[in-house]
């Protein structure tokens, strides 16, 4: 293993940095146009969960591409959401140059919430990586989509986002519960793709390569489906305002795990990852 210098732990400290008073004469699209590619016939809550914490981060405009049906429904949840429906159940490589156009117009990219693992959606993840020029946060099904084909991420600025299965798929490495070796792994399969990865789980583990992060926020009641979702929002949002993929990262980590821990206070084990998105802004003020 290389040697491992002592992580450095997230604070609150890092939001200082990020949410500085905005000018007076602000307009729309100075903080952000975030796109998030997700859906299919069966899930249309993911993309949707990272649109709104992408909006609570600090977004100025959110686009979600997906699947029409999964499109539609988001629609309906809320007036702020600016859905692309794309023809058919799931994405698959004919949709490759309808989102291209739309990320002409963004600054970052979320993908991979609710895509399901099929071989033509697994084929425009690629085809989409290899393409697209602005920064990513590759989450949930994207990132078994690229686990045959790393050589994609080398050097992007990109934040992966996997839990502990996925990480293993990606990697073909199981980190153990010992956090020493945790910390160690993701450092390592971080310096060999030259990218970012957020290993989540008790404690989340962020590495570039060069610099580790432990974040110790969030709590056991965030187990339901979507808390991912809003992490990958945050950091969508975050990359979006121009700052690096590692800052990006720890501060998703930390207002994302913050949040939860705000709405477990108030939830318990009954928490919803739709409790979390009333929370972010609270943590970021």
């Amino acid at each position: 293993m290389i040697p491992q210098q002592k992580p450095q732990t997230v604070s609150k400290d890092i939001l200082k940095k990020i949410y500085l008073p905005r000018p007076d004469w602000s307009h729309k699209g100075n903080f952000g146009h975030v796109l998030v590619i997700g859906g299919s016939r069966k899930y249309s809550g993911s993309p949707a969960f990272a649109a709104l914490a992408a909006y609570r981060s600090g977004s100025d405009l959110v686009t979600i591409a997906a699947p029409e049906r999964a499109a539609n429904t988001i629609a309906t949840f809320s007036p702020d959401m600016i859905t692309e429906p794309l023809d058919g159940d799931y994405l698959n490589p004919k949709h490759l140059k309808p989102i291209l156009e739309i990320a002409k117009s963004a600054d970052s990219v979320v993908i991979g919430g609710g895509i399901e693992r099929r071989p033509e959606t697994f084929s425009l993840v690629h085809s989409l990586l290899t393409s697209v020029k602005i920064p990513c946060v590759i989450d949930a099904d994207a990132v078994q989509a690229v686990v045959n084909s790393p050589v994609i991420l080398f050097g992007r600025p990109f934040v992966i986002t996997p839990h502990q299965r996925e990480f293993q798929a990606l990697t073909r490495e199981d980190p153990t519960l010992e956090i020493n070796h945790r910390t160690e792994i993701v450092k390592l399969f971080a310096q060999r793709l030259r990218t970012t990865i957020l290993l989540k789980g008790h404690t989340d583990i962020i590495s570039d390569g060069e610099k580790t992060f432990h974040n110790n926020t969030g709590n056991p009641n965030m187990t339901k489906g979507g808390t991912g979702d809003t992490l990958a929002g945050i950091c969508g949002a975050i990359l979006g305002m121009k700052f690096d993929p590692l800052t990006a990262a720890c501060a998703a980590a930390y207002i994302n795990g913050a949040a939860g821990d705000l709405a477990s206070k108030e939830k318990g084990p009954g928490l919803l990852a739709s409790d979390l998105l009333d929370k972010i802004p609270l943590v970021i003020k």
